[in-house]
């Protein structure tokens, strides 16, 4: 039989005594005033100011929820909603709940997730704190634009509505305040059509604090992006860090370089070497943290994934590995021919280094290679056995 409700609106609480009634009310004219075959649902996580008696009196849903955390009250609302579609929003009374006819538009248009724009329709004096307006947000909206390529101005927007079928397939993980970031990701991880619309965000309504904190939450949601972007974190400073690293090495193999009369020399061919060999650690870092997401369901399984069993083989990874210890002792051995030469005694480093630093990067790499190619074929046992 196809589902009676089609839109759940879903308030996570805990003390909103202040604001809570009105909240719902409005939420109860703009279903009245519009048709909507609706439900409230309130999701509460251990409020002790008597909204769970506020909430029942006036005929929402009470969902108690007793995992703490902003992500698993609303995890606990909506998995109990019984909409096709879904608007969650926080109980502060700074969201107008009256006009979320926009929302819906765009769910039944077919949008997975819609997101509001605080920026666009307008922030009142007084509704948000100016780290958040002017740094928190922006900033933080800017790396998931870059990192994820989506095309949202306002990342953390607590009014949002999505369709309950686009929520299972979001899959989320998170139980704190980064529970917002991470639908986000998720949505355009999974190809889910996502869209903004602008609304306005008015002072909250409580005497209280609110619960967000700014620094450790807003950390959470830094911390949360990076964790679920290892190409900006691992892959694309190991590329850049073995291209310069390789390019100064291979200059300084040949003579040293003179740069206004600054000469860089073999202790600087130590360095850029090391470059190399820190480079390589940080892609080894992408591919475990790829792997190890992928695995637990962290994160989808893609084309650049699977791509990164079809190049990270074991067979490959031992044969350029013995490729690179071959080269290493083959360099070694033309240091030690060096050294004969001199009849084993005292060497000049600044002829001999040029061939000792490489030969000790090229068996450094080679043993690496062989052993993460070990390591990586055991943790792809499972992605190739699905």
């Amino acid at each position: 039989m196809p589902n009676e409700i089609e839109l759940s609106i879903v308030m996570p609480c805990l003390n909103e005594a202040e604001t809570l009634a009105i909240c719902i009310q409005k939420a109860q004219r703009f279903l009245e005033a519009n048709k909507v075959s609706g439900e409230i649902v309130v999701a509460d996580n251990g409020s002790t100011d008597g909204s769970q008696y506020l909430a029942e009196q006036i005929s929402a849903r009470l969902i108690k929820v007793a995992e703490k955390g902003y992500g698993n009250a609303l995890k606990g609302g909506i998995e109990a909603a019984s909409g096709t579609y879904i608007v969650m929003a926080d109980a502060d009374n700074s969201y107008d709940f009256e006009n979320l006819m926009p929302f819906l538009a765009k769910l039944r248009e077919g949008y997975d997730l819609v997101i509001g724009n605080r920026f666009k329709g307008g922030i009142k004096p007084g509704a948000m704190p100016f780290l958040h307006k002017y740094l928190g947000n922006p900033v933080l909206s800017f790396v998931g634009r870059l990192f994820f390529k989506i095309k949202i101005r306002d990342f953390h927007c607590g009014l949002r509505g999505f369709s309950k079928e686009a929520y299972k397939r979001m899959d989320l993980k998170t139980t704190g305040m980064e529970f917002a970031s991470e639908m986000v990701v998720k949505s355009k991880l999974n190809g889910l059509k996502i869209i903004e619309v602008p609304i306005i965000l008015y002072p909250d309504g409580r005497t209280r604090k609110p619960h967000l904190k700014t620094w450790s939450d807003g950390w959470r949601h830094l911390r949360f992006l990076l964790l679920y972007s290892p190409n900006w974190v691992f892959l694309y400073p190991a590329i850049l860090m073995m291209m310069i690293g390789f390019t100064i090495s291979v200059l300084l193999i040949m003579e040293p370089i003179i740069i206004k009369g600054i000469i860089f020399d073999i202790h600087t061919l130590m360095y850029s070497a090391s470059l190399i060999l820190i480079g390589f650690q940080f892609f080894v870092f992408y591919a475990m943290t790829k792997i190890f997401a992928v695995e637990n369901g962290l994160l989808p399984k893609s084309k650049r994934y699977s791509r990164l069993f079809k190049y990270l083989k074991l067979e490959s990874g031992l044969i350029i590995g013995a490729l690179l210890i071959i080269v290493g002792f083959a360099l070694s051995a033309k240091g030690v021919s060096i050294w004969k030469s001199t009849d084993f005694g005292i060497l000049r480093p600044i002829d001999t280094f040029r061939v000792i630093i490489p030969a000790i990067a090229a068996l450094q790499l080679g043993v690496q290679t062989v052993l993460f190619s070990l390591f990586f074929s055991v943790l792809g046992l499972k992605s190739k056995t699905t």
